[in-house]
């Protein structure tokens, strides 16, 4: 088991944040290649993109990772979620860079500079996972109240469906994402979806949580202050390994108990892997924490079973557009 934990200060937020117009926004599809929803929803918007355009706002639909898409593969030769790192954005171009870490400095060029004021205001990646997360938004800083009052927008407008939020802060498990290039990044998970599979539920919810953070921005662009709020989060504490051999290779899987639980407690002492002979092996970490991507496809090369995470309430400042 691997064990990677944080412990993040809380700072009191600002009685008003003035942010700058969002005047551009990417919705990416297809960083992983085999993620159907968001290829076929960007591959549709790419053809006719007017439900995602808004008042002041210029949208791009964009396909991330057009190779993958092609063979319906998480990628060609290194994963593009994990490429816009400074030493790959940094290098010299050439043919003998894999292909993401091409493809990765051209959405720089595209979308960025990364950390530059000239970077998109906005990107929306969309992913799915074979987890049973159900709607997942995905952000990159507790400090960031825009897109907090949109993540709680987003929430109240999709009641009485849920709409969990992950915060991803940790210094050693925070990857250098597509979306890190702008300067409002957000990850959108939904799932259960197999990979390389389609399902129409599945599709339709990311196609309405993107529809309202898109309203969320238009009304932002036009002057609505919205008032400060608090929002519910998951933020992740651990990356959990399955138990394995000497050799590495696994010799548990994830407990039928725990299989599918996503966000739901786990307490020390609760089955978490059963052995091929049938062995309960039992948390024992502090607790309860908040499993998810359990079970994920794509993190059995990544050495992952799941993530722990703690829940916690995050205030956000109200914000108003800078005039």
């Amino acid at each position: 088991m691997q064990s990677r934990l944080l412990s993040a200060p809380w700072t009191r937020p600002a009685v008003r944040a003035a942010t700058p117009r969002a005047g551009r926004v990417a919705v990416f599809g297809g960083t992983h290649g085999n993620e159907l929803s968001g290829v076929a929803l960007v591959g549709m918007w790419v053809k006719d993109g007017a439900e995602i355009q808004r008042s002041g706002v210029a949208t791009t639909p964009f396909i991330a990772n057009p190779r993958a898409v092609e063979r319906c593969a998480r990628y060609v030769d290194t994963d593009l979620n994990r490429a816009f790192t400074a030493e790959n954005l940094s290098a010299l171009s050439g043919d003998e860079l894999p292909y993401e870490v091409r493809r990765a400095q051209e959405i720089n060029r595209l979308f960025g500079p990364k950390g530059t004021a000239d970077a998109y205001d906005v990107i929306f990646d969309l992913h799915n996972t074979t987890s049973n997360m159900g709607c997942t938004l995905i952000l990159e800083s507790s400090s960031d109240h825009f897109v907090l009052q949109m993540v709680r927008h987003v929430q109240k407008a999709c009641a009485p469906a849920g709409c969990s939020v992950l915060l991803n802060e940790h210094p050693l498990l925070k990857y250098s994402t597509s979306r890190s290039v702008a300067k409002h990044p957000i990850g959108l998970e939904v799932g259960p979806q197999p990979q390389g599979v389609l399902r129409s539920n599945i599709f339709e919810s990311m196609r309405l949580i993107l529809k309202h953070a898109l309203d969320f921005i238009e009304l932002f662009n036009c002057g609505v202050e919205f008032p400060a709020c608090s929002v519910d989060v998951f933020r992740v504490l651990e990356r959990v390994d399955y138990p394995r051999d000497a050799n590495g290779n696994i010799t548990a899987m994830v407990h039928p108990h725990l299989q599918d639980c996503d966000w739901e407690p786990l307490s020390s002492g609760d089955p978490m892997f059963q052995t091929f002979d049938g062995r309960t092996i039992e948390y024992q970490g502090p607790g309860p924490v908040y499993p998810a991507f359990i079970n994920e496809a794509a993190y059995y090369e990544k050495q992952q079973a799941f993530v722990t995470t703690r829940r916690e309430t995050l205030s956000a400042c109200a914000v108003r557009k800078l005039q």
